[in-house]
């Protein structure tokens, strides 16, 4: 099995803000909004680490022409919602005022999902989850570039106030997916749905692009 597919831990469960927006229902899109700098508790057979994901650790995945990132239900390739290079997922860098922190740094995202009488069961099921406020938020899958590629990629620094509890900093990594998911390990994420006729929202302002590596490294 391709690693790369393979769901990266246990998921704990962190309440998420969630919302649905709607002007008809025609056209749909899904949008999600995911926090950098929040400390996570990943508990995997038997044991818990905590992490952060630093902002800019996914700047390659994102400014790269080439590298895919796919939009899943629950870390699951079978159930893709959409795909960068498809052009039906878009991302945008921000700074923002997100979940009561003013000038927070955000990776914010954008799906088409198909027409109603052509897209799969499970994407109407995550849309009534979506709307009735099951699911839980958003997850990211990723890769750590080895050392050899990327100097200092991850990081362990002791957790402010607590020496001895050592936590992993995320500054590079190579983003494949991002899961929709009703347990997350990053409880500052937030998906709304949208439905719209004919007009399309407008697109939030793009950052001018900051890569973090070479493309050639991870390709």
């Amino acid at each position: 099995m391709n690693s790369a597919r393979e769901p990266l831990t246990v998921y704990p469960f962190y309440p998420a803000e969630l919302e649905v927006r709607r002007v008809g229902d025609w056209i749909r899109k899904l949008v999600g909004l995911f926090r950098f700098g929040v400390p996570a508790t990943i508990a995997d057979r038997g044991t818990t680490r905590k992490e952060i994901i630093e902002p800019g650790a996914f700047d390659f995945a994102i400014d790269s022409p080439t590298h895919e990132i796919h939009l899943l239900v629950g870390h699951d390739f079978d159930k893709p919602l959409a795909s960068k290079l498809g052009g039906s997922l878009r991302f945008w860098r921000r700074r923002k005022r997100a979940f009561g922190v003013d000038d927070s740094e955000v990776l914010e995202f954008e799906a088409d999902l198909p027409p109603p009488e052509t897209r799969p069961e499970y994407i109407n099921e995550l849309a009534r989850q979506v709307e009735s406020g099951l699911v839980g938020g958003v997850s990211p899958g990723f890769r750590i570039p080895p050392p050899s590629v990327v100097q200092g990629a991850e990081v362990l620094k002791p957790e402010p106030g607590n020496p001895s509890v050592m936590v992993r900093h995320i500054r590079a990594a190579v983003l494949y997916e991002l899961s929709i998911v009703t347990r997350p390990a990053y409880a500052d994420t937030e998906v709304e749905l949208r439905a719209m006729f004919g007009a399309q929202a407008e697109p939030p302002e793009d950052p001018a692009p900051s890569p973090i590596a070479k493309p050639r490294y991870w390709l």
